[in-house]
């Protein structure tokens, strides 16, 4: 046993220590592990109270679960009923929806097809206006397009021109006051002779010195419009001496003459550009007019023929109103009587309306048996109202 059985470094052990040692070694082991098996077992204890615990636990979380998986399938069924409920109160309102509005788009679309039909029905009135102002503006073109060719002839454009005179003539003057194409002592037959006061007619004679101012307005070179504008100088100036060595007699006519030019454009043309003509012809006594000017004129002379009848009629006149004052006088005495008349009737009237309130005054007494005692005693006359009565 005293053996040496292990030598560590310089140190040497015997078997007994050896076994010894072992043994130590052994029961430490042995405590060590009992300790480990308690504190194990501790440990699995507590590890199954945590699992009862835990277990505990789960079965309440379980039964929570299941508490609220009942909570949430009532709720389910009512959420499924109240949605049932919705959806069908959700149809109802979207079938009377699409009702109303499948009945207001047919009354949108009725309303629609009822104007555009009104619509279309205006549309072919206008288009029947335009139509017939289409054909107005044709015919316009074409009575235009006769215009034209008549100015283009000489003959035709002074019967315009005359036309356009006698026309004026005719609305401002009553018939006897002029006369067309009279014949004058010396075998001339002007126009028109407006027969003034004093029996001196005065003379209107038309002309249309066209082809002059046409050719001045569409000169294009500063000699065309030159030559075009001696051509208008000649042409006015020639009307104009014909006028004055024609119309102008001394002791038959007035001692001036109108020239009428039966165009604003060309009058006002002549004014513009040929004034020194215009001056030549007041010094020859002959005065251009416009249609408008020949209006006023004519309204002038009518004023003067009216004055002149009226001075013509003056004595008759004054014959009728001696006579109408003779009535007058006549009619005031005839109203004086009937006055006179009426006074004295109102008199009578008067004095009827006493002798009735005392004969009235008188019955009521009667009636009311009121005697006077100086008085005689009457028989008693009724009273005229009772009797009326």
């Amino acid at each position: 046993m005293n053996d040496i059985a292990l030598t560590v470094g310089t140190y040497a052990f015997t078997y007994a220590q050896v076994a010894l040692g072992f043994a130590v070694a052994v029961i430490l082991l042995l405590a060590l592990l009992a300790r480990s098996t308690a504190r194990a077992a501790h440990e699995r204890s507590l590890e199954a109270a945590a699992a009862a615990e835990r277990a505990r636990e789960f079965d309440e979380k379980v039964a929570e679960m299941a508490r609220l998986q009942a909570e949430m399938h009532g709720r389910m069924q009512t959420m499924a009923e109240i949605f049932g409920t919705r959806q069908a109160d959700l149809a109802r309102l979207l079938s009377e929806r699409l009702d109303g509005l499948q009945h207001r788009v047919g009354q949108g679309l009725e309303t629609t097809a009822r104007q555009t039909s009104e619509n279309i029905a205006r549309l072919n009135e206008r288009l029947a206006v335009i139509d017939a102002a289409q054909k107005n503006l044709t015919d316009l073109t074409g009575e235009v397009v006769g215009l034209k060719e008549i100015l283009a002839n000489k003959q035709a454009r002074g019967a315009y021109g005359q036309g356009r005179m006698e026309a004026i003539v005719r609305d401002g003057l009553p018939p006897g006051a002029y006369t067309f194409q009279a014949t004058l002592s010396n075998r001339t037959r002007p126009d028109c002779l407006v027969h003034l006061p004093g029996d001196h007619p005065l003379v209107i004679d038309a002309k249309f010195p066209l082809e002059g101012f046409a050719a001045f307005r569409d000169a294009r070179s500063e000699e065309a419009r030159r030559q075009a504008a001696q051509r208008v100088r000649a042409d006015v100036t020639a009307h104009v001496r014909d006028i004055a060595e024609k119309y102008l007699i001394p002791g038959e006519t007035q001692d001036m003459a109108l020239l009428f030019v039966p165009s604003e454009a060309i009058y006002a043309d002549l004014h513009e550009h040929f004034e020194d003509v215009v001056q030549r012809a007041h010094r020859a006594r002959v005065v251009v007019v416009s249609p408008s000017l020949l209006a006023l004129a004519i309204q002038v002379m009518q004023s003067l023929v009216r004055d002149a009848r009226m001075r013509e009629e003056a004595q008759k006149i004054q014959v009728e109103v001696r006579r109408l004052l003779e009535d007058v006088r006549r009619l005031s005495d005839r109203v004086e009587k009937l006055d006179n008349h009426f006074r004295q009737a109102q008199e009578d009237v008067g004095q009827i309306r006493i002798s009735a309130d005392k004969i009235v005054k008188r019955g009521e007494r009667i009636e009311a048996l009121e005697f006077d005692d100086s008085e005689p005693s009457r028989p008693a006359i009724p009273s005229p109202v009772r009797a009326a009565e």
